[in-house]
C-alpha cells in the first residue's frame, strides 16, 4: 500500500512539476524581455489626433464626476476631443451628472440586451449617426481616472502606425485595503510586465476592458461584441485578422477595485467564467493558425489564455512543494526551486519596473487569504454558480455619500 502511495505522490508530483515549470519559464522568459522594452513615448510637438472618449456608466453618479473633471483637464487640445458617456439602464442621476461636466449624455433602457459590450456598441451606433469627425476612439469605465499625457502618448502612437492600443491599467489607491493591494500586484505583473515582454518579443499585448484606444476605422471593419469578456473576445478578432494590440506603458487608466473580497466576487466570477469561456472557444482556432500561419502572435495569444489565474499556479506550487518534501527526492526539490524561485522573480520585477510604494509589498503577506478565496471561486464556477448580468460592482469611494 505504501509503495502505491508512493508512486501516486511521484506521478502527480512530476506532471504538475513539469506543467509548473513550463508555465512558470515562460512568464520568466516574459520577465526577460521586458527588462529590454522601451518605456517612454516621444511626443509630437501638435498633436492632430482627434478623439472620441466613450463611457459606459451603470448607476455611475459618485464616481463618473472623477473621471469627467479628470478629461476636461488632460495635456491635449480640447477641440480634439469630445467625451460621451451612456448611461445604461440607470436609476440614479448619472445622465445629469455627464451633462453637468461637459459631456455629451446619452440613456439607453433595454432589460434583455444587458451588459457593458451592449451598452458600447449601441453608444457606438449613436456617435456614429451623429457625423462627428474622429480619428480614434478611446474606451474608459466611469470609475476610472487617467494620466494627463494619456491622449499625448495616444496620439503619438496612432500617428506612427499603432491602430489597436491599450494603455496600463492599474488600481488607483492600492494602499486603502488589503484586497485593492493584492489586485494591484497582480494587474502589475498581469497589465505592465507581460504586455512589456510581449512588445520586445513581437506578441499582442491583449485588450483589458478599460484604457483602450481604437484607429475609427478598426471599430467599423471589426463589430464590437457584446459578450460577457467583450474585450477578450474582440482582440481574438482583431489578431486573426492580422491586427496587433500595441502596449502604452506611459499613458495610464486608474480604476477603482472594491475594498473586500465579498464587494470583488461577482465581478471575479464573470471574469473567470468569460476566461473559460475563450479557452474553449478560441485557443483551438489560434493554435492551428499559428502553426498554419507561423505566427508567435497567434501561439502567445493562446499560451496567455491557458496560463491559469497567477493565484491558481501559487497554489499548485505550494502544493507540489509539500509534495516535494515528502518525496524527499533531490530532482524534486531542485524542480520546485525553480518553481517557487520563478514566481519570486517574476513578481518582484513587475514591482520593481512599476516603483511600486512599500504598501503594495506588505499586501503580499496577506496572500493566503487570497488564494482561499479564489478556491472558493472557483468552486463555485463548478458548481454552476455563473453571474450573466453586468451587476454594478460596489467599490470603496462608491460607497461614501
Amino acid at each position: 500500500m505504501m509503495a502505491l502511495v508512493w508512486l501516486v505522490l511521484t506521478v502527480v508530483y512530476w506532471v504538475a512539476g513539469v506543467v509548473l515549470a513550463l508555465i512558470v519559464g515562460y512568464l520568466l522568459l516574459l520577465t526577460g524581455a521586458a527588462l529590454f522594452a522601451r518605456r517612454t513615448t516621444p511626443l509630437r510637438a501638435q498633436p492632430t489626433t482627434r478623439f472620441v472618449i466613450m463611457i459606459p456608466a451603470h448607476n455611475e453618479e459618485r464616481l463618473l464626476p472623477d473621471l469627467l473633471t479628470n478629461l476636461n483637464q488632460l495635456n491635449y487640445p480640447r477641440d480634439l476631443y469630445s467625451i460621451h458617456v451612456v448611461a445604461d439602464n440607470c436609476t440614479d442621476r448619472t445622465a445629469a451628472v455627464a451633462t453637468a461636466h461637459g459631456a455629451i449624455a446619452y440613456e439607453r433602457f433595454d432589460q434583455v440586451l444587458r451588459g457593458k459590450g451592449y451598452a458600447l456598441e449601441w453608444l457606438l451606433h449613436q456617435i456614429w449617426a451623429r457625423n462627428e469627425p474622429h480619428d480614434a476612439v478611446v474606451i474608459l469605465d466611469a470609475d476610472s481616472v487617467v494620466s494627463p499625457n494619456f491622449l499625448r502618448v495616444m496620439d503619438a502612437r496612432l500617428a506612427r502606425g499603432e491602430r489597436v492600443i491599450q494603455a496600463y491599467y492599474a488600481v488607483r489607491q492600492p494602499e486603502g485595503a488589503w484586497s485593492a493591494g493584492i489586485r494591484a500586484v497582480a494587474l502589475i505583473v498581469l497589465h505592465y510586465l507581460r504586455p512589456l515582454g510581449r512588445m520586445v518579443l513581437g506578441g499582442s499585448t491583449g485588450l483589458k476592458g478599460n484604457g483602450m484606444v481604437f484607429a475609427a476605422d478598426i471599430l467599423r471593419r471589426y463589430r464590437w461584441t457584446a459578450s460577457l469578456t467583450e474585450d477578450i473576445e474582440y482582440h481574438m478578432t482583431l489578431i486573426l485578422a492580422g491586427e496587433r494590440a500595441m502596449f502604452a506603458p506611459d499613458a495610464v487608466v486608474w480604476a477603482e477595485m472594491p475594498d473586500s473580497l465579498r464587494a470583488a466576487q461577482s465581478q471575479n466570477e464573470r471574469w473567470e467564467r468569460g476566461r473559460l469561456e475563450m479557452v474553449r472557444r478560441y485557443v483551438p482556432q489560434l493554435l492551428r493558425e499559428g502553426l498554419r500561419r507561423h505566427s508567435f502572435l497567434l501561439i502567445d495569444a493562446a499560451i496567455e489564455q491557458l496560463i491559469p489565474p497567477f493565484s491558481v499556479v501559487t497554489g499548485m506550487s505550494v502544493l507540489v512543494a509539500l509534495i516535494a518534501i515528502v518525496l524527499r527526492e533531490p530532482a524534486a526539490l531542485a524542480l520546485t526551486g525553480f518553481i517557487i524561485g520563478g514566481q519570486v522573480v517574476y513578481v518582484l520585477s513587475g514591482l520593481l519596473l512599476v516603483r511600486a510604494p512599500w504598501s503594495i509589498y506588505r499586501s503580499l503577506l496577506f496572500t493566503p487569504f487570497f488564494l482561499g478565496w479564489k478556491l472558493w471561486l472557483y468552486i463555485r464556477l463548478l458548481l454552476g454558480v455563473k453571474p450573466r448580468d453586468w451587476i454594478r460592482t460596489a467599490r470603496n469611494r462608491a460607497q461614501r455619500p
